[in-house]
């Protein structure tokens, strides 16, 4: 598993934490494997996104409970939208940038204790088989 899908920042006084919660090639053109052996294409990743956004946007803990957290930021990142904003290639990665307010205070402490250490996105997809090198590449 990737090391940049860790939660990399935190704000204290607002409970916020950011990070990258998919990525689906890394700066250097990879595509990494989730935690299923998986991995997922830019254009795929995005439409989750955006359905994510508009339907859910909330938190809990290890996909169970009330609501701990709310989104209050989500950036995905594709090729096009970098060169919009005048990314060079290489710099980010192709993928879902998040921050989420986490508003249950015990949750938070979790999260700043290393317990809970990266997003963690539920959802479901079709999985389609790729050719071995394709595998064996990462798609490169």
């Amino acid at each position: 598993m990737s090391e940049s899908l860790k939660i990399t920042k935190y704000a204290d006084d607002e409970q916020l934490v950011f990070g990258w919660a998919s990525v689906s090639k890394d700066v250097t053109g990879v595509r990494p494997l989730d935690w299923q052996g998986d991995y997922i294409d830019a254009e795929d990743l995005e439409v989750a996104v955006y359905k994510f956004n508009l339907d859910y946007r909330e938190s809990n803990e290890m996909h169970a409970g009330p609501v701990k957290g709310l989104l209050v930021e989500s950036v995905m990142f594709t090729k096009e939208k970098m060169q919009a904003m005048g990314i060079p290639e290489g710099t980010v990665p192709e993928g879902w940038w998040v921050g989420f307010k986490i508003t249950d205070r015990a949750a938070y402490q979790k999260v700043k204790a290393g317990i809970y250490k990266m997003f963690s996105i539920e959802g479901s997809g079709q999985k389609i088989q790729v050719p071995d090198e394709e595998v064996n590449n990462h798609g490169n």
